[in-house]
């Protein structure tokens, strides 16, 4: 029950524009997934991207969204729900890394439907947010109780490294050390 970076996907899924402003960790959010997305990219992650009714609630923000395949759209609140996602799921996905909004929606809906297809689900805590936090929490504990792993985005990055011998780990560290100097600031 631990990350691969060979056997996983991270899953970035609806972090949109006009939906960012009423999430009160929406900065944090975007960040943290920003963060994943670049050591993924790094150590050969499988990513997809996701938009939610991308007509009504916008695109994903740019910054973001230059660092991850092409979005794929969908209205099924489940990303599982959407053809076009099934199919980045391929034989060899061991394990999803969940991040984005809504915690107690689109994130919670698509890790039951990963776990029900027997895929071992992970939660970033600090990537996913909800209006409201009542929402967030509840979710967490749904999630977890369902049998999806809590984690944060920097364990991730560790456990997808292994070892600081790792050929990719001074790069992944970088990108650690460059988000506790923003911390600071």
């Amino acid at each position: 029950m631990r990350l691969s970076a060979s056997t996983s996907l991270l899953c970035v899924v609806d972090i949109q524009e006009r939906l960012l402003p009423a999430i009160p960790a929406g900065p944090q959010v975007v960040a943290m997934a920003s963060r994943l997305a670049d050591a993924a990219a790094v150590l050969g992650v499988r990513r997809v991207l996701t938009e939610q009714y991308p007509q009504g609630l916008g695109p994903t923000p740019p910054d973001l969204a230059t660092k991850l395949p092409p979005a794929l759209p969908k209205m099924t609140f489940s990303c599982c729900g959407s053809d076009a996602f099934a199919a980045t799921i391929a034989d060899d996905v061991e394990s999803a890394l969940l991040c984005g909004l809504e915690t107690h929606v689109c994130i919670e809906q698509t890790a039951l439907d990963l776990l029900a297809r027997g895929l071992t689900v992970f939660i970033a805590v600090d990537a996913v947010g909800s209006r409201h936090i009542l929402d967030h929490e509840i979710a967490l504990r749904r999630l977890e109780s369902s049998g999806a792993l809590l984690t944060t985005s920097e364990a991730a990055l560790f456990e997808w490294c292994r070892s600081a011998e790792h050929p990719q780990f001074q790069a992944i560290r970088k990108l650690v050390l460059a988000d506790r100097a923003s911390d600071r600031a």
